[in-house]
């Protein structure tokens, strides 16, 4: 449970008094009360308005809105502030100014405006979330602080290359290791000096964002600036539990953003929360996908949705309406796959700036009269009658797949062999599969333990850090299945190459060896042919992007190449291994393919779908006390029917029971306990 001062799930949101007056305040609470809003983020950017200037603070705003939270029986998620310097600290110490990825020094302006590397941004940050903690800690209203806001971009001053070199050298120790890290012999790119060394950017090794001539150098810099920026966040952190021990803390994640670690920053948080903004038009799955993998970065522990839009956002272009019901579904999706919390941004709109027609539970018109006001207050009240039957719910899954962000980033950089591998789609493809069969997943990282799952999926699996290939080989030989793709076990931690044969350190697990690669053109397909059916398979299946020449070095072939000059060599295979088995599938196949593959190794472990329901059901489970909850969400506008499990079944929404087929209203939410 985050704090137990609140046993229910929390809805709230994004506040923001300051840009209001005393008739708005009023009002707020009012409807804060109607829509069953019981906690409210304060202060997200507010660090201007706290400290005017270097040697002045004032608190006073912040005294009175915490105090009439209080009063009123809303709580509060204090944020520190910091993800805006004020513009008197840019005037004064252009050191917290970041350099863009062009050479060119920022002026005041934006957010995530602050160079990591800066010593005056570092010093007031930690200053700042200090004295927050020292006059807030013992508030009565203060649940959970919130670090800065959304950390993300890079920096490139003179600043953050004098600490990348630090960096370096706390990580090699030497300049020949870094040389034979980065393979500098190519190019006559040898250092001799750590000042040598600059960030690799526009003006150095990079262009077009992830085109760079040397994916060593590159890939480490990503390193380095998530570590910098997590530095940032950690010295806030310190500062808070030194006053507040007690009190969570956390900072807002965006999902499946790429600039950050996202699991190295979770070991640091004591809460993982993101916010969530999906499109009208975004993949049902990837949004599920999304929530499974915010989970999975500490293990399985609940999350907090901190963001989400009740109606439309802002920064899109084209920031259609969610349609009614949308919002009340989509918060449901998310504690259905282990949110503890249902959070907007924003609770008012805002009246100019470029938020302004970011949706909020209170609109411009200012009363509690609007369509979108009315879901909010009747999900607000849903959730004040589920009470605590929900809160830290764990969600029990047999099937894991692996997600690593270095991984993506070697991916992203890599010097070919095709544009076209995009390492989130190849994950989702998988994700999908078995998302559309109601198999609940695990996102793990590469160092969660395995032991838990009966099958664990690997896609494009290019880099294999150290120690992970025998992970695998002790997983798969106490039992488990494996299965990795195409375009895997190709390089190392520092993005070199495994030389003697690809798939490199797997090879001895996948029991194959993958002479060559071939890219195929856009529109271009080859064929996955089954040497005989297997289970739901049978025939010939499209397969596409990448296709590796493999040959079997002890694995069993189930399928074929269908077409080109290497028609016939293996395309998929399997490889005894243990008491388990490790899976190969040398393209990207199409999602007939990957459905019935994943519906074989999951029969094959007894591992059942949760229900039977026609398509846009969505299915998941949470357990607790022994029992378990099923949430069965309907995205569809037409109504659905569902074959339940046997057994009866309370609906928690209701109190009513059901049992057998039961039908699902569109875009309708239900929540059974067995």
């Amino acid at each position: 449970m985050i704090n137990t001062a609140l046993p229910k799930i929390w809805y709230g949101g994004d506040y923001n008094p300051e840009q209001w007056g005393p008739e708005e305040w009023a009002e707020d609470v009012r409807m804060f009360k109607l829509a069953g809003i019981d906690v409210v983020t304060l202060n997200v950017f507010s660090w201007a308005m706290t400290q005017p200037a270097e040697d002045i603070y004032d608190f006073s705003g912040l005294d009175a809105t915490m105090d009439r939270m209080h009063q009123n029986g809303i709580y509060v998620c204090l944020a520190t502030g910091t993800g805006a310097h004020p513009a008197w600290m840019a005037r004064k110490y252009p050191d917290v100014l970041r350099v863009d990825y062009q050479g060119r020094k920022r002026a005041f302006g934006g957010r995530h405006n602050s160079c990591p590397s800066s010593p005056t941004y570092r010093r007031y940050s930690q200053a700042m979330a200090a004295r927050l903690a020292e006059r807030y800690k013992h508030h009565p209203a203060l649940l959970i602080w919130h670090v800065s806001n959304e950390y993300g971009g890079y920096c490139y001053c003179s600043a953050c290359a004098v600490q990348f070199r630090n960096w370096l050298q706390q990580r090699y120790s030497s300049l020949e290791a870094v040389n034979r890290a980065w393979n500098t012999r190519f190019w006559g790119h040898t250092f001799y000096e750590w000042e040598e060394i600059v960030p690799p950017n526009e003006l150095s090794e990079e262009w077009s964002g992830n085109r760079t001539n040397f994916q060593g150098i590159s890939l480490d810099y990503r390193r380095f600036q998530s570590d910098s920026l997590l530095d940032c966040y950690k010295l806030e952190y310190d500062a808070l539990k030194a006053q507040t021990p007690h009190i969570p803390v956390t900072t807002n994640l965006m999902g499946l953003y790429p600039e950050l670690d996202y699991f190295k920053w979770a070991q640091h948080l004591d809460v993982v929360s993101w916010d969530n903004y999906p499109s009208l038009d975004t993949p049902v799955s990837l949004t599920a996908m999304t929530h499974d993998l915010m989970r999975g970065l500490k293990a399985g522990q609940p999350f907090m949705i901190m963001e989400q839009t009740p109606s439309q956002q802002n920064w899109q272009p084209y920031n259609s309406l969610k349609r009614p019901g949308v919002m009340r579904l989509w918060s449901y999706q998310g504690v259905a796959r282990g949110a503890d919390t249902v959070m907007f941004f924003q609770l008012r709109r805002s009246v100019g700036a470029c938020e302004k027609y970011h949706g909020a539970v209170i609109e411009h018109v200012g009363h509690e009269h609007t369509r979108v006001f009315r879901e909010c207050a009747a999900l607000g009240a849903e959730l004040e009658a589920l009470g605590d039957s929900l809160l830290d719910a764990r969600v029990p899954a047999k099937v894991a797949i692996v997600f690593d962000w270095e991984n993506r980033w070697a991916i992203q950089l890599s010097s070919g062999p095709s544009i076209a591998l995009d390492y989130v789609a190849e994950v989702h493809k998988y994700y999908k599969a078995l998302f559309d069969q109601h198999i609940q997943v695990d996102m793990i990282g590469v160092e969660q333990d395995l032991t838990g799952y009966d099958v664990v999926i690997a896609p494009v699996l290019y880099m294999v850090k150290p120690g992970y290939a025998s992970k695998l080989e002790q997983y798969v030989s106490a039992g488990g299945i494996f299965l990795t793709t195409f375009f895997s076990g190709i390089v190392n931690e520092n993005d070199l190459v495994t030389t003697g044969g690809y798939p490199g350190e797997l090879r001895r697990l996948l029991g194959i060896w993958a002479e060559e690669i071939d890219a195929l053109l856009p529109g271009h397909t080859n064929e996955i042919v089954l040497q005989q059916s297997w289970g739901a398979l049978e025939g010939r299946y499209e397969c596409g992007i990448l296709c590796d020449l493999i040959h079997a070095e002890g694995a069993e072939v189930l399928a074929s190449y269908g077409t080109d000059f290497y028609a016939g060599m293996p395309a998929v295979t399997v490889n005894t291994f243990g008491q388990g088995k490790a899976y190969y599938i040398a393209s990207s196949p199409d999602e007939a393919f990957l459905s019935g593959l994943l519906r074989n190794l999951c029969a094959d472990r007894g591992i059942r779908p949760l229900v039977e329901a026609t398509e846009g059901v969505e299915a998941a489970v949470r357990a607790k006390d022994g029992h378990e909850l099923l949430f069965l969400m309907n995205h569809r506008p037409e109504s659905a029917k569902i074959m339940l499990q046997e057994g009866s079944y309370l609906n928690m929404l209701t109190q009513q029971t059901v049992q057998g087929e039961v039908e699902l209203s569109g875009r309708d939410v239900l929540i059974l306990k067995k």
